[in-house]
């Protein structure tokens, strides 16, 4: 990655990326145009805090199909931060670490309605905050509590943004369903990971 200039805007995507799907590149996207950032991170999860229990694709997996998946958008690219380190893996450490790589930029991390609406539930929501603009897609389904969110996390609603996206309903758990049960993928992740899926015989 090429260093960025002083005051640039870069964006965070993180997730569990099981499978990364048009879902998580329109968010992207939209994030980058709304906000003028001059690259999207998309940082897949080491072991997600939030999801106990859940068998997750190895990592190298993972990484690979998010590669494939941005390969023909140069303003994205691939962090292994959250992959390269000992876990539990939490937003707060992962975003320390992105700043110690990028100290010089404005971080936004892009996060959905719902994610919005647990935030509390997060570990060290407000160092979170600290660190980054939150950058939200709406989520009709979902509403937070702006206000609850104010008591607990001073100063939020200054870090706070909102993306009109376009809503994609596409959700991890049920592209994986569909994988394991021979049905297509098509139109709902980029060609090139469906390729991966299919020749690595994933979520079978």
């Amino acid at each position: 990655m090429t260093p960025e200039t002083r005051g640039a805007r870069l964006g965070v995507l993180g997730g569990t990326f099981d499978p990364p799907h048009y879902g998580h590149l329109v968010l992207a996207e939209t994030a980058r145009v709304q906000l003028g950032l001059v690259r999207v991170l998309f940082v897949p999860a080491g072991e997600p805090p939030h999801k106990p229990g859940r068998p997750i694709t190895p990592a190298h997996h993972r990484a690979a199909m998010v590669e494939a998946a941005i390969a023909d958008n140069p303003a994205f690219a691939l962090s292994r931060v959250d992959l390269d380190r000992p876990g539990p893996h939490y937003t707060v450490e992962m975003l320390a670490l992105l700043r110690r790589e990028h100290p010089e930029v404005a971080f936004f991390f892009l996060m959905g309605g719902d994610s919005l609406a647990q935030l509390l539930t997060w570990h060290d929501p407000a160092g979170i905050v600290r660190q980054a603009t939150l950058a939200v897609m709406r989520r009709p389904d979902w509403e937070a509590d702006l206000a609850a969110l104010g008591r607990e996390v001073p100063g939020i609603r200054q870090r706070l943004v909102w993306l009109d996206v376009p809503r994609l309903d596409i959700s991890g758990s049920d592209l994986r369903q569909r994988a394991r049960r021979g049905l297509p993928l098509r139109y709902l992740v980029p060609p090139a990971v469906e390729v991966y899926i299919r020749q690595r015989h994933l979520y079978r």
